[in-house]
């Protein structure tokens, strides 16, 4: 045409632009590249060149052309500028509509029906109904478009109202108009109006069908999702991958992975199994029904990975406990997003790796990626777990600073954390500062009150949560009791566990019945903790009969403890804490042969004793204690601490209780064990690396033995006595005496504690205890009234 010179016909280059517009093998620039040949453009070329890009998806170079089109003083008409607000709708630019919009009216073109249905559905996308509507009423003739337009600009705005009020007005209720309600009263969650809708119309597509599945799966209602599908399908309908993604989805939460296998071969059969979208939500469905394998083989066969892909295959792994292969996937991906950090961050910290989940935060920091809540949540629990108190401050900072929103998780586990650290105003100043409280919320601080000995105030706050109309639930109660439980509070406890299961409705768990066995047994209640075993409804777990055991142990009924205990090792052989309660209670009858019995019995069984293991942060760094550990650098000096610890506290009148060592030594060899418990060289080391007025804090996996026990942390707010006064004046010189060895100070810092196993295997079922200004070591907690910690 161009050797011809047909390409100035305007017509006949109309035409062939026409075509190359047209066919979808032919690029866009070759069709630009005809469009500028032609000398005398039409209207109707422009039009086609800007269509043209539309179909593409370039419509910001459609808006570019029409700018051309101006400046070449060409008319447009009235095909040109729906082609142009479809442009901007697709670029969500209210903006550049609202100046198209301005030019429809002063060309006059603003009673055409076409060009004011594309602007319904302009700015119905971009969230405008109020202007949507008003070209609405305005417009002087409206079709089944018109009215369908302007309810789709209600249900992506999700105002039921006015939609339902378009639908009712519709002189015509098409598929379309009623696809659209189902799918806003699904979303809703009106399923019965949605399924009136359904039944009401005269013709159904695929569609409508598809939207009330979804509208089922959305709201929970999975088994109907199932059987409407079947309905479906026995209708010999042809399914499409949408419907077939919202039916995987209801086996995925039903757990029903035989039938997901069904309609995974019935998409196979039909074609759609390539479908990313499908391959997704089927990677899904096994990893979380436990079929790792085959969502493993579909991730390997899958041609076009999306990041939704990756990010799935890495939480299959992770659910299944395969920690390596989630990492290994990670390392992998060609670009990670925030779901692939937090779904990998989130993994360790459920898996208890917390040293890696500490270590992979620090990564996403240097490589620049903003944390999201979850992530935050993830990495404040591996904080508390670890001791790790400086890095858990930063992260709230990080919050502060970066304006993050402390929802009711995050406020939750921020308050868990400054509870367990004993930071009870930081933990109060958070709940205060969080809009919105969750009965979580609520629960972790009644729980932290009571953790720090603040019963009469975390009772006060259960009684001011019910006022605010939070509804308290199974874990709130657990909270409650356990208040009760540390104060010895047994008629309180009593009313509550009453108050329960007559006011509240509650059925007690096997928890609930835990806390009242303990706080019986703390009372010396053995018998009626006993009782109230015998009487529970369903099977007492290992920590009821636990708890009973420590009571008898504590209290010194041996008898009791005898029975218990031979019955808890006959339940549980594989349970190292039975065994060694009860080789302690034959240890302070001095029953020898029964102790060496009972250690037989262990290694028969290969029972291993979990080791108690204390943790301290200092200057950054958390470090590891098991008892009578040698392996730390500064082993030397921790000893020579120990040692000036011991003379003072003697000097005191301080007598090591060696009741606690269940071993047939004489009593030097026992204190000298007792001195080398853990938690005291924890203490030692504090008082030698951690500089005034800096908290020492220690964190321990098993519970303190009486000798450790520096003080009652029960008893908060009570006056120091004068016995207490000279324990404090002895480790506030302690702290002095630190210089004095051989002139050592250490202000090594890093961002995350170092990886070490064994804070996995000893990390679970921590308790904290705190020093402030001071550690007290080998202090019996009957020698002290209570100290605020």
């Amino acid at each position: 045409m161009i050797l011809t010179g047909f390409i100035k016909d305007n017509y006949a280059s109309s035409r062939l632009l026409k075509s190359s517009t047209d066919l979808p093998f032919i690029h866009i620039d070759h069709s630009r590249k005809i469009f500028d040949h032609i000398e005398n453009t039409s209207t109707f070329s422009w039009n086609t060149m800007m269509r043209g890009y539309l179909q593409r998806s370039y419509p910001k170079k459609a808006i570019f052309v029409y700018r051309l089109m101006v400046l070449n003083y060409v008319c447009p008409d009235k095909y040109t500028y729906p082609i142009l607000v479809q442009a901007s709708a697709i670029r969500l630019s209210e903006w550049e509509g609202k100046e198209l919009h301005d030019h429809v009216i002063k060309l006059g073109f603003d009673s055409d029906v076409y060009v004011q249905n594309t602007l319904i559905y302009m700015y119905g996308v971009c969230d405008n109904v109020g202007d949507a509507r008003k070209v609405f009423d305005e417009s002087p003739v409206l079709d089944s478009v018109s009215w369908n337009s302007m309810l789709a600009g209600y249900v992506q705005t999700g105002n039921l109202e006015e939609a339902t009020i378009i639908y009712v007005r519709m002189p015509e209720r098409n598929v379309i108009a009623s696809n659209s309600m189902i799918v806003l009263l699904g979303r809703s969650g009106l399923v019965s109006k949605a399924l009136q809708v359904f039944n009401a119309m005269d013709e159904k597509d695929l569609v409508s069908w598809t939207a009330l599945i979804s509208c089922y799966e959305q709201n929970g209602m999975y088994e109907e999702a199932l059987l409407m599908f079947l309905q479906l399908n026995s209708d010999t309908r042809m399914v499409d991958e949408v419907v077939v993604v919202s039916v995987i989805s209801a086996c995925t939460h039903l757990s029903a992975i035989k039938t997901g296998e069904l309609i995974h071969g019935l998409a196979l059969k039909i074609g759609i199994g390539c479908y990313i979208n499908l391959q997704n939500v089927l990677i899904h469905m096994y990893s979380t029904c436990g079929d790792i394998m085959a969502a493993e083989q579909l991730f390997n066969v899958g041609y076009h990975l999306d990041q939704i892909s990756w990010n799935s295959m890495i939480s299959g792994y992770l659910k299944c406990g395969s920690v390596e292969n989630a990492r290994a996937l990670f390392d992998s991906m060609p670009e990670r997003d925030i779901v692939s950090w937090s779904a990998m961050i989130s993994g360790y910290a459920q898996q208890d790796q917390f040293s890696e989940t500490l270590a992979l935060f620090q990564q996403m920091q240097l490589e620049e990626i903003r944390p999201d809540e979850t992530t935050l949540v993830s990495v404040l629990s591996a904080c508390t777990h670890l001791a790790a108190f400086d890095q858990g401050r930063w992260v709230h900072a990080y919050i502060r600073k970066s304006d993050l929103n402390i929802n009711a998780i995050l406020g939750t586990t921020l308050i868990d954390m400054y509870m367990k650290f004993g930071c009870v105003e930081s933990a109060l100043e958070v709940f205060t500062g969080m809009e919105e409280k969750g009965v979580s919320s609520w629960n972790a601080l009644i729980l932290g009150l009571a953790m720090n000995g603040l019963v009469v105030r975390s009772l006060e706050m259960f009684s001011e949560m019910k006022k605010r109309g939070a509804v308290p639930n199974e874990i709130t109660f657990v909270a409650v009791l356990g208040a009760c439980r540390h104060m010895g509070l047994v008629d309180e406890g009593r009313h509550h566990f009453e108050l329960m299961t007559k006011k509240h409705k509650i059925e007690p768990n096997v928890k609930h019945y835990g806390c009242m066995v303990d706080l019986f047994g703390r009372a010396g209640l053995l018998k009626e903790a006993e009782k109230l075993i015998e009487s529970m409804p369903m099977p007492p777990d290992t920590a009821t009969w636990g708890a009973l055991l420590g009571a008898c142990k504590k209290h010194g009924d041996s008898e009791m403890g005898e029975r218990v205990g031979r019955r808890l090792v006959e339940l549980q052989p594989n349970h190292d804490g039975f065994h060694v309660l009860l080789s302690n209670i034959y240890a302070s009858k001095g029953n020898w042969n029964e102790v060496l019995e009972v250690r037989e019995t262990m290694m028969k069984q290969s029972v291993v004793k979990t080791p108690g293991c204390s943790m301290i942060e200092a200057n950054g760094v958390v470090h590891e204690f098991l008892a009578g550990d040698k392996t730390h650098p500064h082993i030397n000096e921790i000893e020579k601490m120990l040692d000036e610890i011991a003379e003072r506290l003697t000097m005191l009148g301080y007598a090591p209780d060696t009741n606690e060592v269940s071993l047939d030594i004489n009593e030097e060899e026992k204190a000298t064990t007792l001195l080398r418990h853990s938690e005291k060289l924890a203490i030692a080391f504090g008082l030698i690396a951690i500089s005034p007025p800096t908290t020492i804090r220690i964190m321990k996996n098993l519970r303190i033995c009486n000798d450790c026990h520096a003080v009652d942390i029960g008893k908060h707010g009570s006056e120091l006595n004068q016995t207490t006064d000279n324990y404090v004046k002895v480790f506030t010189s302690l702290r002095k005496f630190k210089n004095t060895l051989h002139g050592r100070s250490w202000t090594r810092r890093s961002r995350n504690p170092p990886q070490s196993p064994e804070s996995q295997k000893h990390g679970t079922s921590s308790r904290m205890y705190f020093l402030s200004q001071w550690a007290l070591s080998g202090v019996r907690s009957s020698n002290v009234k209570g100290i605020t910690l």
